[in-house]
C-alpha cells in the first residue's frame, strides 16, 4: 500500500501498540513457532509453496519485475482480505482469467481464513503485508519490525491453511535494510510497485483507469487495494482494465523471485 494519510495506518495504532508492549519477550518464540509448517488442509493452489515445503532464502533487493518478460504486468491487491470487496475482486480476476498477488495484514488475515483459502485457492498468490498497517515501519525498533513482519507471516499462513506468503511488501514502502533481509531469509521477496493507482483515495473510477494508463510504462507492478474502505471503484476500474490491457498485448503474471 502506498504511504499515505502519515503515521500508522488505519488498521489500528491501538492494536501496533499493543503488540509493541510484548515484542521483546515474544521475539524469540517466534522464530521457534514458525520454523516449521503450520498444520491443517491446504487447498490446491498452484501458485504458492505447500505446507511442509522447506523454507528457502530468496533475494533482498525488491522486486518490480514480472516472470511474464517484457510485455508481463504484475496485478498485486492490498490491505485485505475483507468480507465484502475481496470476493468481488477474485470475480473479476476470474471473469478475465488473471492472477494476481494480494498482500494481506495479518489482523484481516485472522479475522477472515476463509477468504484466504479462498485466495489460495483461486491459484493466487499471497504477501506479507505486516500485521498492523504500520507506514512508520522503516522508523521503529529491528524488535518491532522482527514482530510485524514475523507475526502477520504465522497469522496468513495458519489462515490459508499452511501456504506461506511469497513476498513481503512493507506498509508504505517502508522498508529497511533489516526488514528485507528478514524478510528475504524467511522465502518472502521484498516486493515493491511502479504504478501507484491512488485508488485508496476513491478518485473515481475513470481517474485510476487514466492513472494505469499514464504511468503503465514506470513498470510492470501495478497496486490496488481490496480494504480500507469503499473499493467499488478499484473492483470496476480492474473490470475496464484487464481486458483493455489483454487487448494491448499484455499478459499477467507474478513477480519474479
Amino acid at each position: 500500500m502506498a504511504r499515505h494519510g502519515g503515521g500508522r495506518g488505519w488498521y489500528g495504532k491501538v492494536i501496533g501498540a499493543a503488540l509493541g508492549v510484548t515484542v521483546l519477550a515474544a521475539g524469540a518464540a517466534v522464530w521457534t513457532a514458525q520454523a516449521g509448517a503450520v498444520g491443517g488442509t491446504s487447498p490446491k493452489a498452484t501458485a504458492s509453496p505447500r505446507p511442509g515445503s522447506a523454507v528457502k532464502p530468496v533475494a533482498v533487493t525488491i522486486v518490480h519485475a514480472s516472470d511474464k518478460g517484457a510485455r508481463g504486468l504484475n496485478i498485486t491487491i492490498d490491505d485485505g482480505p475483507d468480507p465484502v470487496w475481496t470476493p468481488q475482486v477474485l470475480d473479476v480476476l476470474r471473469e478475465y482469467g488473471v492472477k494476481a498477488t494480494f498482500c494481506m495484514v495479518g489482523t484481516q488475515a485472522q479475522a477472515h481464513p476463509d477468504l484466504v483459502k479462498k485466495v489460495v485457492a483461486a491459484g493466487h498468490r499471497l504477501c506479507d503485508h505486516s500485521v498492523s498497517h504500520d507506514t512508520t515501519m522503516d522508523k521503529q525498533s529491528q524488535a518491532y519490525q522482527s514482530q510485524q513482519i514475523l507475526d502477520a507471516e504465522r497469522m496468513i499462513t495458519e489462515a490459508s491453511g499452511g501456504v506461506r506468503p511469497m513476498y513481503y511488501r512493507a506498509p508504505g514502502g517502508a522498508f529497511t535494510p533489516y526488514s528485507r533481509k528478514l524478510a528475504a531469509s524467511r522465502g518472502m521477496r521484498p516486493l515493491g510497485w511502479n504504478v501507484d493507482t491512488k485508488d485508496f483515495e476513491r478518485p473515481g473510477t475513470d481517474a485510476i483507469v487514466t492513472t494505469v494508463e499514464r504511468e503503465l510504462p514506470n513498470g510492470p507492478t501495478l497496486l490496488f487495494h481490496d480494504a480500507g474502505g469503499d473499493r467499488s471503484q478499484t473492483v470496476e476500474a480492474l473490470r475496464l482494465l484487464l481486458p483493455r490491457l489483454k487487448e494491448q498485448g499484455h499478459s499477467f503474471g507474478f513477480p519474479v523471485r
